[in-house]
């Protein structure tokens, strides 16, 4: 997938992994990986400042947790960050109505020369 085709939307899909509960960072990758099919395939240098940019922002919060023996940080949405999201989903239906207007649609006749 084009990184110029996800520019903006990285948040969202962020907030919408850990709705589903807390995760370490590489689990969120991994969920994101998984949930693409493979299309998500982001760095960790992609990731990680955007859950720091979502904690400053109040969307989520983490803590230090043990996975597997290692010492993780783990990230959970807040209420704000419900909020958010939902936001994110109500903008997502208009833009992708409003652009489906014009890509799915079938071409408009051509006027007569």
């Amino acid at each position: 997938m084009k990184a110029q085709a996800m520019h903006g939307h990285l948040d969202a899909l962020l907030l919408a992994v850990l709705e589903r509960g807390a995760l370490h960072g590489y689990a969120i990758i991994e969920a994101l990986r998984a949930r693409s099919d493979g299309q998500l395939d982001l760095p960790t240098g992609t990731v990680y400042p955007a859950l720091r940019r979502l904690e400053r922002a109040g969307h989520v919060v983490s803590s230090w947790s043990i996975v597997n023996g290692r010492e993780r940080r783990t990230y959970q949405l807040t209420d704000a960050g419900r909020r958010a999201l939902a936001g994110e989903r109500s903008d997502w239906r208009e833009f992708r109505s409003t652009v489906g207007r014009f890509l799915d649609a079938d071409p408009p006749p051509t006027a007569p020369a």
